[in-house]
Order: C-alpha cells, then structure tokens, then sequence
C-alpha cells in the first residue's frame, strides 16, 4: 500500500488496546470515519489484563460477537476466594448476579483484540493502521485538531474533528494537553510473570498472602499468570536478591507451585508493574477527549480497569456518534462522557483505596495474613453478602450498553479472519 503522510479522517483513536477498539468499532457502526493507531505491529503481547467481566461479555452479546467470542480459548471463574484458617471464604459470587454471563472470562487480549478488530474492518468507514505511533497533537489556537504520528511508512499528520485518548495510564497526549489529575498514593507494586502448566482450580484468583507479601493466580491456556504484590520501591531489593530467592517467595506462597518454579531462570522474567491511581479532573480539552487508563490509571486490584475502560468507550460512542456525524463535537459535548461516566469511576477507585487500606497494606506490613476478622465472619454468617463485591466488579454502578446503531446478529465464527498487521480501511 502507499504510504500516506497526510490523512483527512472524522475521529483519531490513539491506542489499539480495548477502550480503542470498542470505540473504534461502535463508531464506524454510526457511520463515522474513524482511524485507529496501535503503536505496535500487532496485538501480540503480554497483557497483564486478561479479565472480561460480565458487563463486558453482555456487551459483546449485543454487538453480536459473543459466539465468536465464546470459540476462543478461555477459562471461567465464578467465584474469588481468600484462604483463611485453613480453608477459604468466598469474597465475591458471580453465579449471584442477574446476568446472562454470571461469570468472568479469562482470555488472553491478544485474541479478543483481534476479534474486534475484524468485527470492525467489516465497516466501510473503519481504519486501523498498526506500527503506527502518535508523537505529537496538531494544533489551530487552543483546538486539537488531529496528532502527528511516525509510522512504517514516515512521519505524518491526520487531521480530525476528535482526537480519542486511549492510550493508556502512560498518555502521551494526556501529558501534551496538561490537564490536572487528582493522584491517590499507594504502597504497593506488582511483578507478573508465568508459569508452565494449568493450576489447581482453588487457586484461581485466590490470593495468597504470607511474610508481608502475596500473590494472585490467573489460569491462561497451558500456563499460568501470576501477580506478585509486593512494597513499593522495592524493585531493585528484589531483583538484588535473585531468581532463586524469588522462587522460595513463591514456593512459600503456594506449596502445590513450588516445582514448577525451575522454569523461572531470570529475573528478566518477572516484569514489574509501577502500580499507580489517579483521575483526571477534567478529562477533555477542545478537540480532544480522554477515556479509560489514559483519564483514570486503576490499581490492579479486581481486575476493573479495562472493563472501566470499555464502559468509558461505549458511552463516548454514544453520546458523540451523533455529533462526529453532524460536525465537530463541542468541549460541552465531550464534556458529557466524564459526568456519566465520573460516578461509577469514582465508585470503584473508592472501594480499591479501601481493598489497599484494609487489606493489602495489613498484609504487606505483617499485621496479618487476609481480610480483617468481622469481614471474613460476616461473608461466612450471610453469604448473600457475596453479591455486592462481585456486582461491583462484575457489573459496575452504571454498566453501559450497546446503543442501537452498533448492535448486530450473531457473526459465524468460522467468518473471520485475523487483523492486520499494517493499515487497512479506507485511507
């Protein structure tokens, strides 16, 4: 394809990841052009976030994807549990939830990107261009009016009614525009890395906490994903101690582990997470609108923040589709997207800064080893009670829909085929 250096589009998506697309997707179903740039040359990376919560899977029903959806590999986790005395108390039930998929869905992102993706190079006014990285915004007094980008093909500009920010809690654009954000200190960080083979089934998303740290087990097709909580600024500590250190901790953490730690030859390995909170106080500037990570980077802590994200993006879609089709959406209309979505954003981060307070910091100061004790007897006295935490992280304060322009009937899943690796769409 030739290159292109200058691009005419309605709405620049900055970030291929699920905020990104979802947008991307719902608006070409309103007929608006749309361009998406994904910095990396495909989808195929190492996400740490593989959750899809029921809001999210429901979402998927309405736009007509969840039979292809329900064909890639996954495992699924109705309950998470924390092992106390001995045994376990279940902290949140989703099978409680009033929802057709009362259930989260591990999946690796990689796939349910590329799943989006080509549900949305079936709109003709849909372009995703990959290996293709924002560097700057373009300007016409205070408006944003499109970003400079370097891409395979050179530098070059795309001009655009509205600039999306997706890219996540390290935004560039976020940064060039200087909005003010409101940043809520945490104590902790998190290291990710694998190990080989399925996991006993209690171990899924049951965390285990001893010797002022703990950890997290998510089950993956044919390995296992770990989260490593440990003390902020002790990245450098940790690595000093070496890999064989690191695999005591884990063997420590969870026995039924231990032989599987050899396959842990390098810290390289172990990938760490600066783990962050923060909110932007106004999450628009004229021409350009910020959603998920890249208006509000969440703690890990429940998994909620691509699905905060993906809520973020489908009512951005809404409320601007009609907009974008008119004409350049005012500050005023960008402005709708924080108040309906401000809530349930604060909602969560809320009950996180209290998961951290009550329950992280305790554990990684050696006050003690789960929850606090009336919690751990409330949850087992009334279990019932179980249905709160999971609809919070499950579901969410104000769970988005999909509006009526983007639904569709079921899609074959033998029909599809994988995304692109460079632009495709119209140009």
């Amino acid at each position: 394809m030739s290159a292109v250096k200058n691009i005419d589009t309605t709405c620049v998506i900055v970030g291929g990841g699920p905020a990104g697309m979802i947008a991307g997707l719902l608006l070409a179903r309103a007929g608006v052009e749309v361009t998406v740039l994904e910095k990396h040359a495909d989808f195929l990376r190492d996400f740490r976030g593989d959750t899809v919560h029921p809001s999210t899977l429901r979402l998927l029903d309405e736009l007509g994807l969840a039979e292809r959806f329900a064909a890639l590999p996954q495992t699924r986790l109705e309950h998470v549990a924390f092992p106390v005395d001995g045994g376990s108390v279940t902290i949140a039930d989703f099978t409680r939830l009033h929802t057709p998929h009362p259930y989260i869905a591990m999946v690796p992102q990689w796939d349910l990107l590329d799943l989006l993706a080509d549900a949305a190079h079936r709109e003709p006014t849909f372009t995703l261009r990959m290996n293709t990285r924002a560097t700057g915004l373009l300007r016409e007094g205070e408006r944003v009016v499109g970003v400079e980008y370097e891409g395979a093909d050179g530098p070059g500009q795309i001009r655009a009614d509205l600039t999306l920010a997706c890219d996540g809690r390290r935004s560039l654009l976020r940064d060039l525009t200087g909005l003010d954000s409101k940043d809520f200190p945490l104590d902790v960080d998190a290291w990710w890395f694998r190990l080989p083979g399925s996991g006993p089934e209690e171990l899924a998303l049951s965390p285990r906490a001893g010797a002022r740290r703990f950890m997290v087990v998510f089950p993956r097709e044919g390995y296992l994903q770990i989260a490593y909580i440990g003390p902020k600024g002790t990245d450098a500590e940790l690595r000093e101690r070496g890999v064989s250190a690191f695999r005591r901790d884990i063997g420590e953490l969870a026995p039924e582990l231990a032989e599987r730690t050899d396959a842990l030859t390098s810290m390289d390995e172990v990938k760490h997470l600066d783990v962050r909170m923060d909110r932007l106080r106004r999450w628009h500037s004229d021409g350009l609108l910020c959603i998920g990570d890249a208006a509000h980077a969440m703690s890990p802590v429940g998994g909620v923040g691509i699905n905060l994200a993906v809520q973020d993006a489908v009512a951005a879609a809404t409320l601007l589709a009609g907009p974008l089709r008119r004409g350049r959406p005012t500050p005023a209309q960008l402005a709708r997207v924080r108040r309906r979505r401000l809530l349930p954003t604060m909602l969560v981060q809320a009950l996180q800064r209290g998961i951290h307070r009550n329950v992280v910091t305790p554990i990684l100061e050696g006050q003690r080893a789960g929850p606090p004790k009336p919690i751990i007897a409330a949850l087992r006295r009334f279990p019932a009670l179980t249905r709160v935490p999971a609809h919070l992280v499950g579901l969410g304060l104000r769970p988005e829909h999909a509006p009526e322009f983007a639904r569709r009937a079921p899609q074959d899943p033998r029909n599809s085929r994988p995304a692109s690796s460079g632009s495709s769409g119209p140009a």
